[in-house]
């Protein structure tokens, strides 16, 4: 089953808001910062939040820290996020690719260094798409 999830960006503070959204809504926040997948990080970033997700009764909300390297802005901080398993590979697949039409794809769609396809378009109005396929 193809999941469609808010994505909300940070800039050191994806930890802080983690842990306070756990507080809101309860539920299990699993985390994963740039050291733990030897992503490229600022000196001072390797222990800042690549990704996490808070999951709690129907609700999934990711969380991750925008490294210093890349363009940050407050207010344009949240993406969606579509993810699914390798069963839901055509399917979202053919999400990103229609996502890309008009669009600008930041990052294609390939295999990542935790394991699944992960790929991300910014959408011909002007939204982040995020999408990941577990298990490929």
């Amino acid at each position: 089953m193809t999941n469609l999830n808010p994505y909300i960006s940070f800039r050191g503070q994806a930890r802080e808001a983690g842990e306070f959204y756990r507080s809101v809504f309860g539920g299990e926040l699993t985390v994963s910062t740039f050291a733990d997948y030897q992503m490229p990080a600022g000196p001072d970033e390797a222990d800042w939040i690549m990704h996490s997700q808070l999951t709690s009764s129907g609700l999934t909300l990711m969380i991750s820290d925008v490294p210093s390297s890349m363009e940050y802005t407050p207010g344009n901080n949240i993406s969606v996020s579509l993810s699914g398993g390798a069963d839901d590979s055509e399917e979202l697949r053919g999400f990103y690719e229609g996502l890309s039409d008009g669009g600008t794809v930041t990052m294609p769609l390939d295999k990542a260094p935790w394991g699944d396809y992960f790929g991300q378009v910014i959408d011909r109005f002007g939204i982040n798409w995020l999408v990941n396929i577990a298990g490929s």
